[in-house]
């Protein structure tokens, strides 16, 4: 009998399903898929509740980690990590667009768009033609349109994380009533009208093409993102009707009266409506890879709900070593850690064979700025949940010297996702002590 590494059939795993042979491997059943995810964080957090006391395995919460007691095992925490690329320019915008792509963005107030490929997305090139849907972009707030005064770049830069290449940012999804739709029909649940889909989306595509000629820069540029989300449609609906097409399954049923209506939600409810997607999406193996927003950059999104909060999230970021500031910034820092908890505990609740979705799967929640009074790109709040299929040394907190890469986490993480890399970006090497 053929038998393979854990390691070897982890990696391959997505181009193996569909070969014969895989019958006759060990384990005599296919390995579940590795999944990674990305949720970003605006306008920092409070560092000094941050990092947790102690190394290691044999190390304490803080308190604004406090959230994830029961799920510490699961969980690195990574501290003195930074962006350099995105140390110079305005406060935000070349931080916090850059925080997946770890490159210099151009200061433009136009549609000349430049950053560089995100981790997500250089990933999704690679492994995405194995599920309906190549990547999964998801977020709260509308994109933000014109220009920011203050420091002369277009606000487009604060709205993505996600970019297939350095010039275009993919569109996110904000309505969960759509987004659940979203994988109801790339599943095929939802049926498809075949022809009829192709031929209405043709026609959607050539007058976008066609309004887009007679318009100014920055509708242009707002087009261009409308196109970026067909042309994702459009290379699912080709792959669906091609013969050659990889046989994708399902590995659990959507169940439609899961889907939440279409209305507008408190920010609270739309945050967890959105983490139940990506749950929903990677349990059914519809994409493999997802991003989150929990807000666009430089965000007001007023945390009122929460009890001893009376501001908005970037007022309160900027607290000038307000006490009172500080305490509402770290309530809010804590309330967006409890989110991630939440959405690692859904993930761990889906047993998956003798494991569950969690172990297979990087969950990476972080911020591109530590302190936001200051803007500072400086050890960064990244925390990394899940096992990637055993691939995640989980269960720590890894101190690392001060200024180390934050590109050397997703060359690991790209390593552990079965899609290695020599290098990303400005990456010296893999993190030490993040893969097992």
């Amino acid at each position: 009998m053929m038998r393979m590494s854990r390691r070897t059939l982890l990696r391959g795993a997505g181009v193996s399903l569909a070969l014969p042979w895989l019958e006759a491997m060990a384990a005599g059943k296919p390995a579940a898929p590795v999944r990674m995810a990305f949720l970003y964080v605006p306008n920092g957090a409070n560092m000094r509740a941050w990092v947790p006391e102690g190394t290691g395995r044999d190390y304490k919460l803080s308190k604004t980690l406090e959230p994830l007691k029961d799920l510490k095992d699961d969980v690195l925490v990574l501290s003195n990590l930074w962006n350099e690329a995105s140390k110079a320019g305005d406060g935000h915008y070349v931080k916090e667009s850059a925080i997946l792509t770890c490159s210099t963005i151009k200061k433009t107030p136009g549609a000349d768009l430049a950053n560089g490929i995100s981790v997500d997305q250089l990933a999704a090139q690679r492994v995405g033609k194995q599920t309906p849907l190549p990547s999964l972009e998801l977020g709260i707030t509308p994109t933000a349109s014109g220009i920011d005064a203050a420091v002369g770049y277009t606000r487009l830069y604060g709205s993505h994380i996600a970019w297939s290449s350095p010039t275009t940012p993919l569109a996110r999804e904000i309505n969960p009533h759509s987004a659940y739709e979203r994988l109801f029909r790339a599943s095929g649940q939802r049926g498809s009208a075949g022809p009829m889909d192709r031929l209405l989306l043709d026609r959607v595509l050539g007058e976008a093409n066609r309004m887009r000629a007679q318009l100014g820069a920055a509708d242009r540029l707002r087009v261009d993102e409308y196109l970026s989300g067909m042309r994702s449609l459009e290379e699912r609906l080709d792959r669906a009707n091609s013969p050659q097409r990889n046989p994708w399954k399902p590995r659990v049923a959507l169940d439609t009266k899961a889907q939440p209506e279409d209305r507008e939600y408190g920010h609270a409810d739309h945050v967890r409506l959105m983490l139940d997607v990506i749950a929903l999406a990677f349990q059914s193996d519809t994409t493999r890879i997802s991003t989150f927003m929990f807000g666009n950059a430089v965000s007001e999104v007023s945390f009122r709900f929460l009890e001893g909060v009376s501001a908005g999230h970037h007022d309160v970021s900027h607290h000038q070593k307000d006490e009172d500031k500080l305490r509402q910034y770290e309530i809010i820092s804590r309330w967006h850690v409890q989110q991630f908890g939440y959405l690692l505990s859904k993930l761990r609740s889906m047993k998956e064979g003798d494991s569950n979705v969690l172990a297979n799967s990087m969950i990476l929640f972080g911020s591109a700025l530590s302190d936001g009074d200051a803007h500072d790109p400086h050890k960064l709040p990244i925390l990394l949940g899940g096992r990637g299929g055993g691939r995640i040394a989980s269960g720590q907190h890894l101190i690392y010297p001060v200024d180390s890469p934050l590109s050397n986490l997703y060359v690991s993480m790209l390593d552990a996702f079965g899609t290695p890399v020599p290098r990303f970006a400005d990456s010296t090497g893999q993190l030490a002590g993040v893969l097992a």
